[in-house]
């Protein structure tokens, strides 16, 4: 029995994604989701899908728009005896349209939510790790602006300006419902930049032993018509989310429905042709290139070190290099 903890997981790609994990009978489930209430809605709606009993899968409370809450779910998680940890998968997301929000850290809340939250989970929980294991971070094909139809393009310039946009002093003059997209869109790319990184700083500390690491990938589930993911649009916006787009699913390539996609981000974590690929962009289990903004080293590490100063990361909280390595002479 292995561990696998999902973020966001009470609904949509994180609940089939948990469902198809529980449903080996090989995994221990952690649904991580920021209200305790739907988390246990979640468990039991789990239990009565894939009957497992309540010892196997289990809500803990993870707020990713709340620093103290991440830091708290890593205590409640060590201070727990479980089975080996042997995955997490980064699945919670937001996309704000209405108008521009803030995190109670007073960062804007799509880059709040979608990476720093995840950045600092990840960190948080890398020592409680057991190698061989992996890691997933759900990002999406809107960001890349090749793939891009109907969202606008990623913004990437600095880090802390997509924490705090009132600082950015040369910022876009996107319309609101457009900047909530844009900041979606770029976030997503954050995403990918992320995973490149610790990638990179994993394989330079020669995380694990034999050859059994720590592993990361990124994941695009597609398209899914029908998830939570547009209830902030307008209403006609939302019917077509509902009811229109699903409809074009057999003529549109990748357009998924959730359960196919759920099934697919769980195969990242359980196949075994998947352990030691580390570093790599799946679109299902299909790795494919990202985009070309995303292979830039000098702009992941900007965005690494940037998010390590936001959210106060510490050297013992972590087993990778906070700082990049000087170059060489």
């Amino acid at each position: 029995m292995n561990t696998a903890i999902v973020t966001g997981a009470n609904t949509g790609l994180g609940f089939e994604c948990a469902r198809a994990l529980a449903e080996t009978h090989d995994w221990h489930v952690v649904v991580g989701c920021r209200s305790a209430e739907k988390g246990r809605e979640a468990v039991k709606r789990l239990l009565a899908q894939t009957r497992r009993s309540e010892s196997e899968v289990e809500a803990m409370t993870l707020d990713l728009a709340s620093l103290e809450s991440v830091r708290a779910f890593a205590r409640d998680y060590a201070a727990e005896r479980r089975p080996p940890l042997r995955a997490l998968v980064c699945n919670a997301a937001t996309q704000i349209v209405t108008g521009r929000t803030f995190t109670k850290d007073g960062f804007e809340t799509t880059f709040g939510v979608n990476h720093l939250g995840h950045f600092l989970l990840v960190n948080l929980m890398l020592a409680q790790m057991a190698p061989p294991a992996r890691i997933v971070v759900v990002s999406s094909g809107t960001h890349d602006p090749a793939q891009t139809t109907g969202m606008p393009p990623p913004n990437y310039r600095r880090a802390r300006f997509l924490a705090r946009p009132d600082e950015d002093t040369r910022p876009l003059k996107d319309e609101r419902g457009t900047a909530g997209r844009r900041a979606y869109t770029t976030s997503k790319l954050c995403n990918v930049l992320f995973t490149y990184e610790l990638e990179r700083r994993l394989r330079a500390e020669r995380v694990g032993t034999n050859g059994l690491a720590i592993t990361v990938n990124a994941f695009d589930p597609g398209l899914m018509p029908g998830t939570g993911l547009a209830r902030d649009y307008g209403r006609f916006a939302r019917f077509a989310w509902r009811f229109v787009l699903p409809a074009l699913r057999p003529f549109v390539p990748n357009v998924n429905s959730v359960a196919r996609s759920g099934k697919s981000l769980a195969n990242m974590v359980t196949e075994p042709r998947f352990e030691r690929i580390s570093g790599k962009y799946f679109q299902g289990t299909r790795d494919v290139p990202s985009s070309k903004d995303s292979y830039d080293p000098a702009m992941a590490a900007e965005l690494w070190e940037s998010s390590a100063s936001m959210v106060n990361l510490m050297p013992d909280e972590t087993i990778v290099r906070l700082r990049s390595a000087p170059p060489a002479a």
